[in-house]
């Protein structure tokens, strides 16, 4: 790679095609934000949304927008939307709950499907949510279920003929380490098994082909790379060929074939609706319709070169400036995500100390500092920035100060 300065970052912004969606988004002046992968910025859009949606439909045309707005249908319209993002074809992804919910519903549903087996494989060191819903799968069906956490390396051998449920996450939260979606679902296949991905830091952030890989159930979140604000809803995707047999076990009213029935006996809709629970969230669904505006003006493939360029740039200037740190996710960038992380024992102070010089990563326990590479709106020039700063404040020693030793309640 060439000698890398700031004017030769500069000049690949200038000649960067996605430029201009930077400007769709209400970024704060001087900040450098690399924390898209936690919490994706505010699109300009999404304030006006929301504003018409409570002043308009909620305050003038009251209940009546359930029906005039179709808020409704916002579940399938916009899971519909996300699914282009995620390679499904219609009627296979709806937009509900949160990724927790999600998972559990789709768990309980795969073991229902595969009644005669017991395993649940997923790896250890995940997202802890993910292990954590499977263990209380376990707990609440006794005997009937087996967690099985293994570390990375052992997952793909820990997949037997007893194994009913794969759960991976597709992107690793912490170190950003890509599986082959297509070539691990078709290892489960092959002894029988269900695959259940999360997409939580894929979504938005690359090209993905559910359909086309075959995949059986993913959820994700909307908060990240999707930009739908905190505590935004998530989604499910359900392949047609399961829906006919899916039994998920949060049979709320909406999920029922005929909800406004209310008759005493559930019947469940034949098609992705069946994986409802309660009411929508109207508000968060605006918001989430605002963001998927932003991804219907944009490329996939081309702002994952972007984040992988980005990437690449980062741990060059890395290795150059700041020798202090190691890599903690894969070199390769089509190994990993559009995230770079890296340790340091001091990574949570060094973390603090970036964010008060206005460069917001952030950082995940024990000693993993992460940096986003959001690429709709982060430049080229940032890598610079923080690099560069991260430099300074190693150089100078500032992270060993009092204040930037207090852990927060949030890290």
């Amino acid at each position: 790679m060439r000698n890398i300065d700031l004017a030769y970052l500069q000049n690949l912004d200038k000649q960067d095609s996605n430029a201009h969606l930077r400007d769709l988004f209400d970024l704060p002046a001087g900040q450098v934000y690399l924390d898209g992968n936690s919490l994706g910025a505010l699109p300009t859009a999404t304030a006006e949304k929301m504003q018409q949606v409570i002043k308009q439909q909620w305050g003038q045309d009251l209940i009546k927008s359930w029906n005039s707005h179709d808020w409704i249908s916002k579940p399938t319209q916009l899971g519909d939307r996300i699914g282009q993002l995620i390679g499904a074809d219609k009627g296979q992804t709806l937009v509900a709950d949160t990724t927790s919910v999600n998972i559990f519903k789709l768990a309980a549903a795969a073991v229902a499907m595969r009644p005669e087996r017991s395993k649940l494989v997923t790896e250890t060191g995940n997202f802890a949510t993910d292990l954590y819903l499977l263990q209380g799968l376990e707990r609440m069906l006794g005997d009937r279920v087996q967690v099985v956490a293994v570390p990375r390396d052992q997952v793909l051998e820990a997949i037997d003929d007893d194994t009913a449920l794969l759960l991976l996450t597709h992107s690793h939260y912490k170190s950003g380490a890509l599986w082959d979606m297509q070539a691990v679902t078709q290892r489960a296949h092959d002894k029988g098994a269900l695959v259940l991905w999360d997409l939580c830091h894929s979504v938005g952030a690359m090209p993905l082909e559910l359909d086309a890989c075959g995949v059986d159930f993913a959820v994700g979140c909307t908060y990240k790379y999707l930009n739908a604000g905190p505590g935004s809803p998530a989604f499910l995707y359900v392949a047609k060929q399961h829906l006919a047999d899916l039994q998920q076990p949060l049979s709320g009213w909406m999920g029922h074939a005929k909800p406004f029935a209310f008759s005493d006996q559930y019947q469940p809709h034949a098609g992705i609706s069946q994986a409802l629970c309660g009411t929508p969230a109207v508000l968060a669904n605006a918001a989430l319709e605002a963001s998927l505006e932003v991804f219907e003006q944009a490329d996939l493939v081309s702002l994952r070169c972007k984040a992988q360029r980005l990437g690449e740039l980062f741990i060059a200037l890395l290795g150059e400036h700041c020798p202090e740190f190691a890599l903690a996710s894969p070199a390769d960038s089509k190994a990993r995500g559009n995230q770079v992380s890296i340790y340091h024992e001091a990574g949570y102070a060094i973390m603090q100390n970036l964010i008060e010089r206005n460069i917001i990563g952030d950082f995940r326990a024990p000693d993993i500092l992460r940096f986003g590479f959001a690429p709709l709106y982060v430049r080229y020039e940032d890598v610079w920035h923080t690099v560069m700063t991260l430099k300074d404040i190693m150089h100078t020693g500032s992270w060993q100060q009092a204040r930037f030793q207090t852990v927060h309640k949030v890290t």
